[in-house]
């Protein structure tokens, strides 16, 4: 049995302000990498826009009329000039407009988000702030919280919409905020640490718990 994980609250100065008590079942359970590939790779397909598309003999303009009599003329059959076999010709199995998105189980999507939190609280890139607050929406702003927590790369989970959090770090390429609603296992793997805050750990609990 998973033993619970003790990490100190910090503030948006780079403060120890407290100390969390994270629950095992959700930080401290097996990283499963199998499923962390599974997921990830569900997650790229569900994003691919399926719209590659090359012409069959069905879509190709001309090649309506048989290009030389059948016998006689010395040179191989043709039926048309838009055969995949000339030049201008048409695509064999080519790619056609299709939906690339699956779903993997329920199950397996919460047990690949709890291994990419444990992953992170496993290699020490876990952060938990008390709160962040801004005078304005302004990204220099965040990004001088950013630099006090000495962050540079990282995805802050909170618990609820706060556009003013989130319109400021939206100029910043190597940070993302997310609400817990939208933590995914991409994510969470793409970038190197994780913030989350002290009220959004108790609602990751709810979304991923077992």
């Amino acid at each position: 049995m998973s033993e619970p994980v003790t990490v100190q609250v910090l503030s948006q100065q780079n403060q120890a302000v407290g100390e969390l008590t994270l629950p095992a079942a959700v930080f401290n359970g097996p990283v499963r990498r199998h499923l962390l590939y599974d997921v990830v790779r569900m997650q790229q397909a569900n994003r691919r826009a399926g719209t590659a598309a090359t012409k069959t003999r069905g879509f190709v303009s001309g090649g309506g009329k048989k290009p030389w009599r059948q016998k006689g003329t010395g040179r191989a059959r043709a039926g048309s000039s838009r055969s995949p076999l000339w030049v201008g010709g048409a695509t064999i199995f080519g790619p056609q407009p299709r939906d690339y998105s699956y779903r993997l189980p329920a199950s397996a999507r919460k047990a690949a988000l709890r291994s990419a939190l444990a992953a992170k609280v496993r290699d020490g890139k876990l952060m938990v702030l008390d709160k962040i607050e801004l005078e304005a929406p302004k990204t220099k702003l965040f990004a001088q919280v950013m630099a006090n927590l000495q962050v540079e790369n990282a995805l802050v989970v909170i618990a609820e919409r706060d556009d003013a959090l989130e319109r400021a770090a939206r100029n910043l390429p190597l940070i993302k905020v997310i609400r817990v609603a939208g933590a995914n296992v991409y994510d969470l793997l793409r970038y190197d640490r994780l913030i989350v805050m002290r009220d959004a750990v108790a609602a990751l609990e709810g979304r991923v718990g077992a």
